[in-house]
């Protein structure tokens, strides 16, 4: 053994050098693993940055196909706070009244555009969506800022924030256009388009709708006499005119009335209503013969026509005997000499009649 003194640093030296070696080593290893995740969140935020971008990149697409479909619609988007009454429009909503886009909005001025009925729908139809919590579509009648005519289709709904409705918004849609249409082919279903009066479709709907509620008087059905004469000798289009003729004759002649139709070639209907007496009646029919056989002038020809009438009152019958009983009056008109009328009346065990006013 040797007499040299036992020195405790001597055998730590090596040992702390090793350490020393580890611990360099955990240190570059934990540097590196900080790399690592430094590197990994640099490519997660890239990754998300470049799918925001994209995202960007899409909305904005959409929105521009949005604007143009909205633009090509004629579709517009609003939202009006409550209860402040705050309106916000975007620019097709603008365009629809015809304002300037950007303007501030005052909802007093606005509802100024729409008409008394139309603005007393509105009124109706959004304080019960707002008091429900629901929503609405009203096709509603304005006249925009520059004083032109549209028509336009809203839709609402109510948003609401702890049960309080907080705003109401939706669309308005210009549907001038199909309101047009709409109305062209209401009118060609119920109207005849040569002479504007009601045609025999609409006529008989009324007949249909006979109640208590829609009573009628009487039905006069008009066969125009000599028409046929007129028609042959002068032609169709002088026949068109003597018919155009004779229909502003009887619109004129029947202010009261409840319907005037045209039912068939030449002939014609009138219903009047329950508030006129027989008297009264057998005076409107009086005035169409007088009417009717005055000349009729078209394309340097005066012309003379005439008219037989037959008349029917309501209640010797059920609705649907009425024509069948005035078409009775009618031919008993025509057998008389014609430019007269006659009143259909029943005789005693059911079977009908027609006599002289």
């Amino acid at each position: 053994m040797s007499d040299t003194p036992y020195n405790p640093k001597g055998p730590a030296r090596p040992v702390a050098s090793a350490r020393n070696g580890e611990g360099g080593q955990d240190a570059r290893r934990a540097e590196r693993r900080r790399d690592a995740d430094i590197s990994k969140l640099n490519a997660e935020l890239a990754a998300q940055a470049a799918l925001i971008a994209g995202q960007e990149v899409a909305l904005a697409h959409s929105r521009k196909i949005f604007d143009r479909a909205s633009v090509a619609a004629r579709i517009g988007v609003w939202e009006c706070s409550l209860p402040g009454e705050q309106l916000h429009w975007t620019d097709v909503v603008y365009d629809l009244f015809d304002l300037p886009r950007g303007t501030a909005l005052d909802r007093s001025e606005i509802i100024k555009c729409y008409p008394a009925e139309s603005r007393k729908a509105l009124d109706s139809l959004r304080s019960r969506a707002i008091a429900e919590r629901s929503g609405f579509t009203l096709d509603a009648e304005i006249t925009t800022f520059a004083g032109h005519s549209r028509w336009i289709r809203i839709t609402a709904t109510v948003e609401c924030e702890e049960g309080v409705p907080v705003r109401i918004f939706g669309m308005k849609q210009d549907i001038t256009e199909e309101k047009i249409q709409s109305d062209r082919m209401r009118y060609l279903a119920e109207f005849d388009a040569m002479t504007g009066l009601a045609n025999r479709a609409r006529f008989q709907a009324r007949l249909a709708q006979v109640d208590a509620s829609r009573p009628l008087g009487a039905l006069l059905l008009i066969d125009l006499d000599g028409f046929k004469a007129v028609n042959d000798t002068f032609g169709h289009v002088v026949g068109d005119e003597c018919l155009k003729a004779a229909a502003e004759r009887l619109a004129e002649g029947c202010g009261e009335a409840d319907l005037v139709a045209r039912v068939g070639g030449d002939e014609f209907a009138v219903l009047l209503g329950s508030h006129l007496d027989r008297a009264a009646v057998s005076g409107v029919a009086r005035e169409i013969v007088e009417s009717m056989g005055k000349p009729v002038a078209i394309r340097g020809q005066s012309l003379r026509l005439g008219a037989s009438v037959g008349i029917a009152f309501a209640g010797q019958g059920a609705p649907c005997d009425l024509f069948a009983q005035a078409d009775t009056a009618l031919y008993a008109a025509k057998a008389a000499g014609r430019n007269t009328f006659r009143i259909f009346k029943t005789e005693a065990g059911g079977k009908g009649r027609s006599a002289a006013a």
